[in-house]
């Protein structure tokens, strides 16, 4: 959802230009007429693809690379509470890279004509403007919201969802989410299902150190400065 009106309104992620200021765009007017429309194709969407959700239940929307749209849906949907999940951009370009390469999961699923052919700085500068429009949203969001990080999340899971379910006013049983994380965490998934090339690949902080050259640690650190000065210095 994000990727599709993200993209559409940003005009283009890769070279990160834009061309929703032009009032000849079709968003480029009238902003609250097409926000309306976008909140309707969201919601009315959700409702078709989980029916048996109760009226008063939470909707989750895990978009990673659909983060470019966060903005607009955070605004056509204002009400909403938001978790900005971050996570360190070395980690990010070496999950990425090992997605993409051939034979990988992430080069199955798309097949080969598909698989973007990003190097080290395209991947870099992709992670930086996505991060840029979900950091843009969280900062403009009124609502209930909060702000994590994925190693944080990792080391001490248990403390780390309770500070968020905290944040979001949702209330939940100490014993109910300690079940919920045992349930579901990297410890539990079977041996076949993770390990390179696996959707489940390494979950390690810091892996990185181990699989990008010294060349693409140079490069991303350069392009991606903002983002480790601010949360990982």
């Amino acid at each position: 959802m994000g990727a599709l009106f993200g993209n559409f309104y940003y005009r283009d992620l890769w070279v990160g230009e834009a061309h929703h200021k032009n009032p000849l765009f079709i968003l480029g007017a009238h902003r609250e007429i097409w926000l309306r429309l976008i909140r309707s194709f969201f919601l009315d969407g959700a409702r078709a693809m989980f029916p048996d959700v109760r009226s008063e239940g939470t909707l989750v929307v895990k978009e990673p690379y659909g983060s470019i749209g966060a903005p607009l849906l955070m605004e056509a949907l204002p009400e909403s509470r938001m978790i900005f999940l971050l996570r360190d951009p070395r980690d990010v370009l070496a999950s990425s890279l090992e997605a993409f390469r051939p034979g990988s999961w992430g080069s199955n699923a798309l097949g080969a004509n598909d698989v973007p052919d990003f190097d080290t700085e395209q991947w870099a500068n992709l992670y930086l403007r996505t991060i840029g429009k979900a950091r843009e949203a969280y900062d403009s969001h009124k609502e209930r919201k909060v702000m994590l990080r994925y190693e944080d999340l990792r080391a001490d899971t248990v403390r780390t969802m309770k500070r968020v379910y905290s944040a979001l006013e949702i209330a939940v049983e100490e014993k109910q989410l300690a079940e919920a994380v045992e349930k579901h965490s990297w410890e539990t998934i079977p041996g076949d299902q993770k390990g390179p090339g696996k959707f489940y690949r390494k979950a390690t902080p810091g892996g990185w150190k181990d699989d990008l050259t010294a060349e693409q640690v140079e490069t991303v650190e350069r392009v991606a400065a903002p983002i480790l000065e601010e949360f990982y210095s």
